[in-house]
């Protein structure tokens, strides 16, 4: 091991702790004495109600933990946005779980848990997923209402859901295990099935106070919409539970009895190990973002037995391809070369950047995948697509256009990792989150943005000098370096994985080495879902 290896395992496990700390916070949601009264109310929290269900918590992943970070601190905040979500065996199914959780403003929608829950919902659909609801909301967030209630991909698209999800038979379940109020009551009630807990659950469209302002009527919450009502007067649910864990039993049994889902016969043989010790990631990670590094040691250290098989191994550098195996399932992985590499002709390529011949040949990977009904990896560390005269001649709008193509219009299931800086039309070329992966994580070393943090800031810069000195202001070289240190931090900021897992651009930030669990139960999910349509990239310029 060299000094440098040393330098960047000690940053990058820095970086990890970091990341463990912060979801250590997260998980407290609204904090201990909310959780202390919650428990004493004789329920369950949102988590330990999802543990309970699954066959074992730790074979699950969860989307979103980080969902609301740092958002909303003039309302409170709103950790992991109010909602927990895991995907997770069921008696022995592979199964969504969405949990309101009610320590965070009582389980009130703010924009981000719409935006969650609508996620939660698309990944489901997409996989053909069981999805179980465990329902503890007071309903929308009224203070900001009108960010959550009225438009296409707010509150109602959740119902809207709900139905088109029972039409294509996804079974859906829902527990309503504390409060349900207004419109958030038809998202059990457009389940399949609905289970009700006796004394802490309850259904109504307004509760009482409402009903007496509304029409003077006098009636008590439990009478109105509890769950004797609910199970032996309106016939609204099907199951009366006496408390939470008899729910979730109940859950339970309903799950062991669904039929075997229909599937896409992906290839899977025997699991094996990466041989390379994938520890090695922390110390082959370079520390900062502008240093290069060879990605093949890091797939080397993702896939089975360590073999990758390349495709077009020498054209097209700065782009890896090839196929290999993880936790046994059959993968093509598309990645971004970021060492500098020479070409036959003596030129050297930018690690990171996309050339037009690495598009064409990732295009023509991408086509060979969907031909071979092999799902595809994406292995982010892109600064985008080489610019100037040369390039532009040779024609690389059109062969990133191509590229762009392919992976718009893959039938195949894709998984999105960002290894590293995730820039520009880099992040779409290779797959970010506009071009519907099936998960996309980020590492703690990620970066998204339309470009590094020191290019903005020097672009931002000479647009507010120029501001300042149209307004007569005096530059000196000492309010340059202040004013460009200033619009880096605001920048930089905004391109941590943290911010951009808070608004669900990726579905977590995970430790590199929970990368195989996360593409192997999501290549499970999808295999779950058998591909409906042929691969076609329509009109394409050769």
């Amino acid at each position: 091991m060299d000094i440098t290896f040393n330098k960047n395992e000690d940053h990058n496990k820095l970086q990890l702790s970091d990341l463990k700390k912060k979801l250590a916070q997260v998980k407290l949601g609204g904090g201990k004495s909310r959780i202390e009264k919650h428990i004493a109310s004789g329920k369950m929290t949102a988590r330990d109600r999802i543990d309970y269900l699954l066959d074992d918590p730790k074979k699950s992943i969860e989307i979103g933990a980080f969902a609301g970070d740092g958002m909303y601190a003039e309302h409170g905040g709103c950790p992991s946005g109010g909602v927990v979500v895991k995907m997770g065996y069921v008696s022995g199914r592979l199964c969504m779980i969405v949990a309101n959780d009610a320590t965070v403003k009582a389980g009130a929608w703010f924009p981000i848990t719409g935006k969650k829950n609508l996620r939660a919902q698309e990944i489901a659909m997409k996989n053909r997923l069981p999805i179980i609801y465990l329902v503890d909301s007071a309903g929308v967030y009224l203070p900001m209402q009108d960010e959550i209630f009225p438009d296409k991909e707010h509150f109602g698209r959740i119902f809207r859901n709900n139905a088109v999800m029972s039409s294509m038979g996804i079974p859906q379940i829902a527990a309503v295990m504390g409060s349900c109020v207004a419109g958030g009551a038809y998202l059990p009630i457009m389940s399949d099935e609905a289970l009700i807990v006796d004394k802490t659950g309850s259904i109504f469209l307004a509760g009482s106070y409402l009903v007496k302002a509304a029409i003077g009527e006098d009636v008590d919450n439990e009478t109105l919409g509890g769950a004797t009502t609910h199970c032996e007067i309106s016939g609204v649910t099907d199951y009366k539970a006496k408390d939470d864990q008899h729910a979730l039993d109940t859950i339970k049994g309903l799950i062991d009895k669904l039929g075997s889902p229909d599937i896409a016969g992906f290839n899977r043989s025997e699991a094996k190990k990466p041989s390379e010790n994938p520890e090695d990631i922390y110390g082959i990670l370079p520390h900062l973002r502008t240093e290069q590094y060879d990605m093949l040691e890091i797939i080397k250290r993702l896939v089975d037995n360590s073999e990758f098989d390349q495709y077009k191994e020498g054209y097209g550098k700065t782009i890896l391809t090839g196929y290999a195996r993880i936790d046994g399932w059959a993968v093509g992985i598309v990645a971004n070369q970021r060492k500098v590499v020479k070409t036959k002709k003596g030129e050297m390529r930018f690690g990171g950047v996309i050339y037009s011949d690495s598009a064409d040949k990732a295009t023509r990977f991408i086509a060979n995948c969907n031909q071979k009904k092999i799902p595809l990896v994406f292995l982010q560390d892109v600064t985008g697509f080489m610019v100037g005269s040369k390039s532009e001649h040779g024609g690389i709008i059109k062969d990133g256009a191509k590229m762009v193509n392919a992976v718009s219009n893959s039938v195949v299931p894709k998984f999105t990792v960002v290894v590293g800086n995730s820039y520009g039309a880099g992040n779409y070329a290779m797959c970010g989150k506009a071009y519907d992966p099936r998960l996309i994580v980020a590492w703690p070393s990620a970066e998204l943005a339309v470009m590094s943090g020191n290019s903005a800031a020097k672009v931002l810069l000479q647009i507010e000098t120029a501001s300042l000195k149209k307004k007569g202001e005096e530059i000196t070289s000492e309010k340059e370096k202040e004013l460009f240190d200033k619009i880096k931090k605001r920048y930089d900021s905004q391109i941590s994985p943290y911010y951009a897992a808070a608004r669900l651009w990726t579905d977590a930030v995970i430790d590199p080495l929970e990368t195989r669990k996360w593409i192997s139960m999501g290549i499970e999910a999808a295999n779950q879902a058998p591909i409906e349509k042929p691969f076609n990239m329509g009109v394409l310029q050769v």
